[in-house]
């Protein structure tokens, strides 16, 4: 039987539909099994690597071994098998298939580049590291091996080393693409947002569809706190794909920070329509809400974060302000436990515990509250002086001195604590110590003598403390 070229079709591979393609891989498999495989090699190789950029995977390995029975020394043969099986997840047969690629044609870049993707899969980092510093010793102009060797570095967070590859890359192709995609990731992973900015701007240029592209770039614009550009980097990338919900999301933290309240909710709103299972969504409604003192609302939308993820402590931590703000003190402690019980380090919600049991009158349970959220943070200014305060009122007054001398540490400048003081060295009949903290207090804040004339009138109206009051 006599194949004609119409039999296979001439017309531009670019243009192909699936039933060309498939088409096109029918009949070579007839000329196949009709034994004509000699007379059409060169019309099977070109549908090969029509398999090869569209992804037709089973049947391309199928055409590439029917060609290696016939011509086993192929290299560029062993190379397409290599790439199939690496698309069928056959790491370690792709392997050998590029290393016998590499047999017959040692410094085949190409194959080089496939085989580090082969290494790559099977964890072989070091070996696939060497293969592409052999690819770019054999051909420095290749900007895809650079590029490759860099996301290898980049992965093993080797950031600046990925930096400098992806760099190299750009100056040999200015028009890459996923350079510019990458550089912008490696810079921010460096917190070099101007940087990163400049990079996604430069992908943008080549690629101004790319709706991540504009989300990235808005990420960026909010780390560099210019939350109105990132507001409009997020709306392009919904104006390209709108069921983004992470642009919803993040356009609403934006929105957020500029303090347009009723434009975030509705963006977090959107983003939850889309994905109704992000709790993190839910968190954001809830402290939109509380931010416009809508309780009952903000409780809900906690509710829901937490119904999404029950160990999620800032949901929990909020909850409990929430419910400490309308008198719900045990649901409130509830929820400040369930917090301790989940991340004991979390000095916040021990912090909010103690504030909590202080207000109910438990302040014995306020004091240990307080000592567990120091243990994790000991440089809490806020706490030690909750909790100076906790112990006077409990008359432990040593105590009470001790924590003042920790407030006064961590602030030097603190009126209020050396106002404590005095008042505990007067309980101590301290007088001359309590007359110098007072002098001190006085003389960094001297609105505490109001504070000092109401609480201690009969101290005021001495002509010693008279005396005081005047020369302060």
């Amino acid at each position: 039987m006599d194949y004609s070229e119409e039999f296979f079709g001439n017309d531009n591979d670019y243009f192909l539909d699936d039933n060309e393609i498939k088409e096109k891989i029918e009949n070579c498999k007839k000329a196949i099994a009709d034994g004509q495989i000699y007379s059409f090699m060169e019309t099977i190789e070109e549908v090969i690597q029509i398999c090869v950029e569209s992804g037709y995977v089973s049947d391309g390995l199928y055409l590439v071994n029917a060609l290696l029975e016939v011509t086993p020394y192929n290299a560029e043969l062993w190379q397409l098998k290599g790439i199939f099986l690496n698309d069928s997840f056959e790491f370690e047969e792709a392997y050998r298939c590029f290393n016998t690629s590499l047999s017959l044609n040692p410094n085949d870049v190409e194959t080089l580049i496939n085989k580090s993707h082969a290494e790559d899969n099977l964890d072989l980092d070091d070996d696939a590291i060497s293969t592409l510093e052999k690819a770019i010793s054999i051909d420095p102009s290749n900007e895809e091996a650079y590029f490759n060797l860099a996301v290898l570095f980049e992965r093993a967070e080797q950031f600046p080393k990925a930096i400098e590859l992806l760099t190299a890359a750009a100056n040999i192709d200015k028009e890459y693409s996923e350079v510019f995609y990458e550089l912008g990731y490696c810079y921010e992973s460096i917190e070099d947002y101007n940087k990163s900015l400049a990079a996604y701007d430069r992908y943008l240029e080549i690629e101004p569809y790319s709706a991540t592209g504009w989300y990235n770039r808005g990420i960026i614009l909010i780390k560099l706190q210019n939350f109105n550009s990132a507001i409009n980097s997020f709306e392009l990338a919904i104006a390209i794909k709108d069921e983004f919900s992470s642009a919803h999301f993040n356009k609403g933290i934006a929105q957020a920070n500029t303090g347009k309240l009723k434009d975030a909710l509705s963006s977090f709103r959107r983003a939850a329509e889309i994905d109704k299972y992000d709790e993190a969504i839910f968190f954001n409604i809830g402290q939109i809400y509380e931010e416009l003192e809508d309780i009952p609302n903000a409780l809900k939308n906690y509710s829901m974060a937490i119904k999404l993820n029950d160990e999620y402590c800032d949901a929990y931590l909020s909850r409990g302000f929430c419910y400490d703000s309308v008198g719900k003190f045990q649901l409130a402690l509830k929820d400040f436990n369930k917090v301790i019980s989940l991340a004991k380090d979390s000095a916040e919600a021990w912090y909010a515990k103690a504030d909590l049991e202080y207000s109910l009158g438990q302040l014995n349970e306020s004091i240990a509250s307080y000592k567990r959220a120091l243990e994790i943070e000991p440089n809490n200014y806020d706490v030690w002086s909750k909790l100076a305060e906790t112990y006077l009122e409990l008359g432990n007054w040593l105590e009470g001195m001790e924590a003042f001398n920790h407030c006064i540490e961590l602030n030097p400048a603190d009126a209020a604590s050396y106002y404590g003081k005095a008042k505990v060295n007067f309980i101590l009949s301290r007088t001359q110590e309590a007359i110098d903290c007072l002098k001190h207090a006085f003389s960094l804040d001297p609105t505490i003598k109001t504070e000092f004339a109401r609480e201690y009138p009969e101290i005021k109206s001495s002509k010693l403390f008279k005396k005081l009051l005047e020369e302060n």
